[in-house]
């Protein structure tokens, strides 16, 4: 098994509980893990990204060279097109369709989803949408873990008991949530 991942979004949106969450299942599963991350503006709603690798076998760098990703996974669809170059032929894109316009000359949308659906395996949705209905706002980014999950080759109860791990500190609440969320993205990408 084997997967190269690229999350990206902008300070904020939770990239690096995204990281943590996929990182701790692959953990749980046995299975090696390298990731790098920037998040150097996060402070200021800056680009934040994180090269994710999984696999059974050794992994000998951390970053993902481009053409080679399986998948971006993006909080913002703006950021989902930055990366782009580096997924690979038949990789997939699971992405947010909210913008985060911090910039003045933000490109249209509809631009932007135009592009992203050229890439023949995509999944766009409206993530925060999603968590906004769950009453759990700020768990829009395990809604995308959730879509995303059928295609990292995780078992899926991993996933969740990495949430456990991650949020447990938290309270039942919050992770009560989160797994929530999980289970409404899950539901989203194989309905």
């Amino acid at each position: 098994m084997k997967k190269d991942i690229i999350l990206a979004g902008v300070g904020g949106q939770g990239i690096l509980s995204i990281a943590a969450t996929i990182g701790t299942a692959a953990l749980i599963d046995n299975l090696n893990m390298k990731q790098s991350e920037v998040h150097g503006m996060s402070q200021r709603g800056g680009a934040v990204q994180s090269h994710l690798r999984l696999s059974s076998d050794e992994i000998l760098s951390d970053l993902i060279p481009k053409g080679k990703a399986d998948m971006i996974l993006s909080m913002e669809p703006m950021e989902a097109l930055r990366y782009l170059p580096y997924l690979h032929a038949d990789g997939w894109i699971v992405t947010n369709s909210k913008a985060y316009e911090n910039i003045s000359n933000y490109p249209e949308m509809e631009v932007i989803v135009a592009e992203l659906k050229k890439i023949k395996n995509h999944l766009i949705i409206d993530a925060e949408a999603v968590a906004k209905e769950l009453k759990a706002v700020r768990s829009a980014n395990i809604v995308l873990v959730g879509a995303a999950a059928e295609k990292l080759n995780l078992d899926f109860s991993q996933i969740e008991e990495a949430i456990n791990q991650i949020f447990g500190a938290k309270g039942s609440d919050v992770v009560k949530a989160n797994i929530n969320a999980l289970n409404a993205g899950r539901k989203i990408a194989t309905s």
